[in-house]
């Protein structure tokens, strides 16, 4: 089935495109081996122009402002938040290919609790950006010790590049695996272990 060229959020303007985006994106055209003026390219620098924003839109967005929302009403509530499986998108920075996964947030909260959709919203702020699975992961458990002062974090995410499966070694099916642990998950083993087996589970 093809794409469909016009399906670009329905309902909203069309975001102009600066002439040298456009031009530059012709330019990527004719080096790969088309021309960019035949019919079904002619409008596509435009399309990946604004596919690009919308793919980075998370530098327009903080991703703290997310977690200034929280509630110290828990009910007594003093054990592990795991938020598993937030499927997400980003691209690397090195190839500019997909990245495609999901994510598993935990944390043991201090004195409050956030809502749990704010735990996805960090996650795409920080992956709507050019990024390296690593750093993703260190600034997704960085950005919630710091704002929202739990007792521990947990951050694990599996992932498939495209600037492997497609490109280079083109080795499909190939998940790479990151984890970032803070408090009492990276200095406790038994609270450690705890977290992980709710996330394998």
């Amino acid at each position: 089935m093809a794409c469909d060229p016009d399906a670009e959020m329905v309902g909203e303007g069309k975001e102009p495109v600066p002439a040298e985006v456009s031009e530059a994106i012709r330019t990527l055209i004719r080096w790969s081996g088309d021309a960019p003026e035949r019919e079904g390219l002619i409008e596509t620098p435009e399309r990946v122009a604004r596919a690009w924003r919308e793919y980075c839109r998370g530098y327009h967005d903080d991703p703290a402002y997310h977690l200034s929302r929280i509630f110290h009403e828990v009910g007594g509530y003093d054990d592990v938040v795991l938020l598993k499986d937030i499927p997400f998108q980003s691209h690397c920075e090195h190839h500019m290919a997909p990245i495609v996964g999901k994510a598993h947030i935990a944390y043991l909260p201090g004195d409050y609790v956030v809502g749990i959709s704010k735990l996805a919203r960090v996650l795409h702020a920080f992956a709507n950006r050019l990024q390296v699975q690593e750093r993703l992961t260190s600034e997704v458990a960085n950005c919630i010790w710091e704002h929202l002062k739990p007792q521990g974090v947990a951050v694990v995410i599996e992932a498939t590049h495209g600037c492997m499966t497609g490109r280079g070694v083109r080795t499909p099916n190939v998940i790479m695996k990151t984890s970032r642990m803070l408090g009492v998950f990276r200095d406790d083993e038994k609270s450690r272990e705890e977290v992980l087996k709710l996330i394998s589970s």
